[in-house]
């Protein structure tokens, strides 16, 4: 996949056309993929690079607070001193402003289309709890299922909470357990019971349904949207 250096914006000669036509052949490469319905991970870097333009923008200070994992400090200083080298140089700051006014407009443009297809996919996921679940939901496994429905791939998943800005947001872990081919023997009740009885760490564990009726990439979309949607739903139980 093209990428995009995380300062790709400022970094060596600012010209419009220049940064235009790195911007278009990252983005013609994001849409290939968008077209085949596969979103990870190519939209978590579109939306990536968007939130920095974004910051840049509207307040170069909040890059230190927005990505601390992603941007190192060196990144960070030298965004800094670019913005207040720019201030004293009319010409050359609104080359800038160009360049990200266009590359944050056709990222938005972007990112849209790719919410449009997670959002269809989410809304075809039925979630079900399987049998009868214990009062701590935060750890356990579940099913995923997709189209026909010919195998069912299991996972063992673990919640966590962090804090950010003074907000609670929750987190999920996944561990690929086993795929079983889908049949009258391997139920979900009959998977639950064998993971049961051959996983001893779980004794009790929360086991969850998770079914689409569509035929879309598993780990590229499906997967990455059925932990988030699993998430919420165990959220709204609680």
């Amino acid at each position: 996949m093209k990428t995009l250096s995380q300062t790709w914006f400022a970094d060596g000669y600012i010209d419009f056309e220049l940064k235009k036509y790195t911007l278009l052949a990252y983005l013609q490469e994001i849409n290939s993929y968008f077209n085949q319905n596969k979103l990870y991970p190519q939209l978590a870097d579109l939306i990536f690079h968007f939130n920095n333009l974004v910051a840049f923008r509207e307040n170069k200070k909040y890059l230190q607070e927005q990505f601390p994992k992603k941007l190192t400090g060196i990144q960070i200083e030298k965004l800094q001193l670019l913005y207040e080298s720019l201030v004293q140089d009319d010409e050359l700051m609104q080359e800038l402003e160009d360049i990200i006014n266009y590359a944050s407009s056709n990222m938005k443009r972007t990112i849209t289309s790719a919410t449009q297809i997670y959002e269809f996919v989410e809304s075809t996921l039925t979630i079900e709890p399987i049998g009868i679940m214990p009062l701590d939901h935060t750890e356990g496994y579940f099913m995923l299922c997709e189209g026909a429905c010919k195998n069912t791939w299991v996972y063992q998943y673990r919640l966590s909470i962090f804090e950010k800005h003074d907000e609670k947001y929750r987190s999920i872990k996944t561990e690929f357990v086993d795929v079983w081919q889908r049949n009258f023997v391997n139920s979900y009740q009959s998977i639950k019971a064998q993971l049961i009885r051959n996983r001893s760490d779980f004794p009790n564990p929360a086991v969850y349904s998770v079914e689409t009726a569509l035929t879309i990439p598993m780990e590229e979309t499906l997967l990455p949207i059925a932990k988030r949607s699993l998430v919420k739903f165990i959220s709204l139980e609680e």
